[in-house]
């Protein structure tokens, strides 16, 4: 890596007289401080501002001398002729050559920077890079974005890693049509006010009570999971150290408060609408703040801030809560599918935070738990699969699939008749199981007296149990499995439309 600095360095006072100490200042600190082959060298832009030229190679970084510099100036300088230096220091130009493992395959750009590639040769010039972006350290974090854009183009479009890890023996479905539709047709169902979403009537949402009531009391309770309530609006901050923000904010539902309830400022807005009856967005959003927070993505990132900063006592660990009443939103846009594949869903989160054996115990009880639930009350023909997302992959995350490993994820998926067979058809991803590692411990600050500790949770979703149950079972209750009718006797008789 190559790093060539020219930053503008402000004075207090006029530093015209003492010439020689900040020649001296310089020369000291090239020698005890910069590698050989690196320089930085100065001249007078004006009674009152330096101009630093730093050239330097390797580890030893331009960018971040400049604090450095700036501190040794306080002690040596600032001490002896009263004149501080570097107070709203700006690097006017700064030009970063370094090489890259592979070429890419397309272009691309970043943010703050004009980026130019030859080859596996990348070349960023920077301009007019403030004090606040150097402490916030974005210079590092732009030569370690372009490193992984170039990265991420080998791997997008691979899909997941998968591998098949049990399957249950086959089971004869009682028909072979989308549940959605025939749900439709009977009036069970109606299409949302808005895209993506569906009004449940009597008969399904009895079903998907039926669905929250069998995960709650025959896979949590037993494992002595407790219940917490959380907001389903999420705030930025919290995103930010889930590292959803950066990965998928294109999905998000984004929440934006009022700017006022002063009933003055909204008067035009109310007239408008009174007159036109019709929503003036152009009006509306002049008192609308900008958006701080979303509506739920998953319960797991509340719930690892609700015990940010905490220390948990060995006595309590393992925690195992969950929570059922956050309803989630996600903007599938053109992927929508039935009740499946959704913009509002309602689903059951377990996380579960503890000792690395803690946790992979708790896998163990809970994957067993959820085979009594598929195979004895759904009597489902499901499989589980070892998955791993492609980023995980290009990062050596994959380990040996053939067996479980210590972190990552366990799909559930069930076969959809209606879709085809078994071979070629899409099987629907119902469940999911996760252990963590520390990612979340760590953005957290969770910490417990004596152990590490891992987390990790499992997604519940109750439209994706329920569609998966009567894709293969159909809307018939005299056609279900009997331990699943201890559960739901029998369905509400709805409600008729003439």
């Amino acid at each position: 890596m190559k790093f060539d600095l020219k930053a503008d360095f402000p004075l207090s006072g006029s530093a015209v007289s003492i010439e020689k100490d900040i020649d001296k200042f310089v020369s000291d600190f090239d020698k005890n401080v910069l590698n050989r082959g690196a320089k930085i060298s100065w001249n007078f832009k004006g009674e009152k501002l330096l101009e630093l030229h730093i050239v330097t190679s390797g580890t030893n970084r331009a960018h971040n001398l400049l604090p450095r510099i700036k501190k040794a100036w306080s002690l040596e300088i600032g001490r002896k002729h009263h004149i501080g230096g570097g107070r709203g220091i700006k690097v006017r130009e700064y030009k970063i050559e370094f090489e890259l493992e592979k070429e890419p395959l397309k272009e691309f750009s970043i943010p703050f920077a004009d980026l130019k590639i030859e080859g596996k040769h990348a070349t960023m010039i920077l301009k007019n890079v403030d004090e606040e972006s150097l402490r916030r350290n974005y210079i590092d974090r732009m030569i370690n974005l372009v490193e992984e854009k170039v990265e991420n183009q080998y791997y997008e479009g691979k899909g997941e890693f998968w591998k098949s890890i049990w399957e249950s023996e086959r089971k004869k479905p009682v028909w072979a049509k989308d549940p959605t539709e025939e749900m439709v047709e009977l009036g069970w169902l109606k299409q949302g006010p808005t895209k993506g979403k569906w009004f449940y009537r009597p008969q399904i949402a009895a079903i998907l009570r039926a669905m929250e009531e069998i995960a709650i009391n025959e896979v949590l309770k037993p494992l002595g999971f407790q219940e917490i309530i959380e907001s389903q609006v999420v705030p930025f901050d919290i995103w930010l150290k889930t590292g959803h923000l950066e990965g998928m904010p294109g999905e998000f539902y984004y929440v934006a408060e009022p700017a006022t309830r002063d009933v003055e400022k909204w008067q035009r807005f109310i007239d408008l609408t009174k007159i036109t009856k019709e929503v003036s967005f152009d009006e509306l959003n002049k008192n609308l703040n900008t958006p701080h927070a979303g509506i739920c993505y998953a319960q797991c990132p509340v719930i690892y801030w609700s015990f940010k900063g905490k220390t948990i006592s060995e006595k309590s660990l393992p925690i195992l809560v969950f929570d059922k009443t956050a309803v989630s939103a996600r903007y599938e846009s053109g992927g929508r599918h039935g009740i499946e594949r959704v913009d509002e869903f309602h689903r059951i989160e377990p996380v579960y935070i503890g000792t690395r054996e803690q946790l992979l115990d708790l896998r163990e009880k809970l994957l067993e738990r959820y085979k009594h639930v598929f195979n004895n009350i759904f009597d489902l023909e499901w499989r589980m699969a070892w998955v791993t997302p492609w980023y995980m992959q290009q990062a050596g995350k994959i380990g040996d699939a053939s067996a479980q490993q210590d972190t990552g994820t366990i799909d559930f998926e069930a076969y959809m008749p209606y879709r085809g067979n078994r071979k070629e058809s899409e099987w629907l991803e119902f469940l999911n199981l996760s252990i963590l590692g520390d990612k979340y411990i760590k953005a957290f600050n969770i910490k417990a007296q004596k152990s590490e500790l891992w987390s990790g949770c499992s997604g519940i979703g109750l439209e994706r149990w329920a569609i998966a149950f009567l894709a293969q079972k159909g809307l018939d209750p005299k056609k279900w499995p009997t331990d699943f009718k201890s559960y739901l006797k029998e369905l509400p008789k709805g409600i008729e439309f003439l």
